[in-house]
Order: C-alpha cells, then structure tokens, then sequence
C-alpha cells in the first residue's frame, strides 16, 4: 500500500494587512505537521492568491487576515479561483472575523473559520479530515 502524498497548502494574506505572524506560526505548524507549505508572503492581491494557488497546484488555501476586509476580499479570491477551475481547492481563514460575518463567509464557500486564539491542532485536524475524507 503506498501513501498518498501531502497536502499542498497555501497561506496567504490578502489585502493590505501586514501583520503576518499568525499566518508564518500557522505555516510553520502545518509543516511541521507533514503539510506541503508556501507561503505567499503578505500584501497579496486576490488575483496573485489565485495564480499561486493555480501555479503551485493546492489543494487547500488559507487565508489569514486582520485588517477587517475579509467580506471584500474573499468573495473575490473565491471568483478568481473559479475563473481559474478552481473550484475543488477547498479555502478556510483565520484571524480577525466577527461572528455575524461567519454565516455569510460558510455561504459563499469558506470551508472553516478559526479565530483568535485556535489552537493550530485544530487547523491541522481539519485538514487532515480533508484528506479523509478525499480517500473515501
């Protein structure tokens, strides 16, 4: 029996938030977890998030954000991931996100939620149950 080869993942902090350090603890956690990692490096625009993610071949994309424009800036990283055919990269964030915005986010398409604070064994856990899942 052979074992199916890592996740590839991407984190990625979109927009104009400079505060990276969740993003590279995240990165490094899922690395060291056993996760393939590249990571974008901050300031990115939602059309450099899907071209790396495209280029790079994920199969997961994470988003980190502070800066309080997740309700602009995901909807249209989730739009340019579809113009790419993308659609099967499953996307979920993590930082600064009110509770009300979290029912809209699930809507439109983001996978899971993890606020300030979560563990990274929850991160992990989720995409690990991707994988699951996926062999099923």
């Amino acid at each position: 029996m052979t074992d199916s080869p890592p996740l590839r993942v991407l984190i990625a902090k979109p927009g104009l938030d400079g505060h990276d350090r969740g993003a590279k603890v995240i990165a490094r956690a899922l690395r060291d977890a056993g996760f393939e990692v590249i990571y974008t490096g901050i300031r990115q625009t939602p059309e450099m998030i899907a071209e790396a993610a495209l280029q790079e071949d994920v199969d997961a994309i994470g988003l980190s954000i502070l800066s309080g424009a997740h309700m602009t800036l995901f909807p249209r990283i989730l739009e340019e991931l579809r113009k790419r055919g993308l659609d099967d990269v499953v996307v979920w964030a993590g930082g600064i996100i009110p509770e009300g915005d979290i029912p809209k986010l699930r809507e439109l398409g983001i996978r899971a939620i993890f606020g300030p604070g979560s563990p990274t064994t929850e991160t992990i856990e989720f995409l690990r149950n991707l994988r699951t899942a996926a062999a099923r």
